[in-house]
């Protein structure tokens, strides 16, 4: 007890100055840990020196929707925070984007909307139609695939969005009909590109479903486009988990119901200057 009274009485009496430094050090996780350990390492932790060094400089913030931050945050830990939720993140002034700091190490990360995507045939009402998404999205739409001949979606970020020697991952984020075929096969290639590096994945939207087939009830064919000539409907069942020899990408489900599927990492630099692309194609 008395050496536990002792080592706080010299804690107290280190200046707020120098335990901001040091910990400001650390991670945002860290410092919140270092909040519970003594009035004056609290006090150190939830300043505004410590947490300005976790985010990003004000000219490295790309510019937010109106009202996005309102009402401000009292202080630079809050306004950590309310950038960090991932649940609702801050859409940026085109209203096609969306950011939020990573909790971990503070990084700037990034959803682009469907309509800031490249959508090959995405205007035809044929292929692809605009739908309304609701309250729970940051975006108001959507794109919802009808059919297509040929599949390809593209997207770009400039690097310097970014933030520098931070290691990235991309992800196509999407819903699927119960109902869904022809995305099996062929399958798809997922392409990032950032200068000269470039990964290369393939991938399986739907994921992997096994050979056995049932035939729709008659009550489920309601949503088929007439036909010239009488069909029969059949619809997979029972996914399966592909040999990892295959090496294809599988989406996995998210926990707002949703999917995604990674389409590959990529590395920015200091230096880097230049756009990342990203790109899911259907190979032929």
């Amino acid at each position: 007890m008395e050496m536990a009274a002792a080592s706080a009485t010299v804690i107290a009496r280190l200046p707020e100055e120098l335990l901001s430094a040091a910990i400001s050090l650390t991670s945002p996780r860290d410092a919140c840990r270092a909040a519970t350990v003594s009035p004056a390492f609290r006090d150190a932790a939830n300043s505004d020196a410590v947490w300005s060094y976790f985010l990003p400089r004000e000219r490295d913030l790309p510019p937010l929707a109106e009202g996005e931050l309102d009402p401000a945050p009292p202080s630079k830990k809050a306004l950590f925070m309310r950038l960090s939720n991932s649940d609702v993140p801050v859409l940026l002034a085109d209203g096609r984007v969306s950011m939020w700091l990573d909790r971990e190490s503070g990084a700037k990360c990034y959803m682009l909307s469907a309509r800031a995507l490249c959508i090959i045939w995405g205007d035809t009402p044929r292929y692809w139609r605009w739908i309304p998404l609701n309250d729970s999205s940051r975006f108001a739409e959507a794109a919802e695939l009808r059919q297509v001949w040929w599949l390809e979606i593209r997207g770009k970020m400039h690097s310097q969005m970014l933030s520098q020697n931070t290691k990235y991952a991309a992800y196509m984020v999407f819903k699927m009909n119960e109902y869904h075929y022809g995305l099996d096969s062929p399958l798809q290639e997922a392409v990032v590109l950032i200068g000269e590096n470039k990964s290369i994945r393939k991938a399986c939207l739907p994921g992997y479903d096994t050979e056995d087939v049932q035939e729709m009830p008659e009550n489920d064919r309601t949503w088929v486009q007439p036909r010239m000539r009488p069909v029969r409907i059949f619809r997979r069942r029972n996914r399966r988990v592909p040999p990892p020899e295959a090496d294809v990408q599988l989406p996995q489900k998210r926990a707002d119901g949703w999917m995604e599927l990674e389409l590959g990492e990529f590395f920015i630099e200091g230096a880097d200057d230049g756009e990342v692309s990203i790109s899911l194609t259907e190979t032929s």
